[in-house]
């Protein structure tokens, strides 16, 4: 299994239209299952930071996410655009397989 987790800050007000972007059944997800080796998206709220999110994405492996980023462009920009009007801040938290 590979994992890949970003952290984001979305605007204050903006909390439900970054939730329906980022969750299981938002666009990413829609983009990501339309690739080999996509297993499925997590989306967490900080219970402490209502403004602060994690994304979990899962792939088969790290090859299936690799394909899936040197075939996903330009949709990925598009969908990337939409997320950055949500955001003030985001950042990769890592990539990680399997131990």
């Amino acid at each position: 299994m590979f994992v890949v987790i970003w952290e984001y800050e979305v605007h204050a007000g903006r909390e439900s239209e970054f939730a329906a972007l980022y969750s299981g059944e938002g666009a990413w997800a829609a983009l990501f299952r339309e690739y080999a080796g996509y297993v499925a998206t997590e989306l967490l709220r900080d219970a402490m930071q209502p403004q602060r999110f994690l994304t979990i994405d899962r792939w088969t492996s790290r090859a299936a996410y690799d394909a899936f980023l040197a075939a996903a462009n330009p949709r990925y920009a598009e969908i990337d655009a939409l997320g950055d009007a949500l955001t003030s801040n985001e950042r990769c938290v890592g990539r990680f397989e399997t131990a």
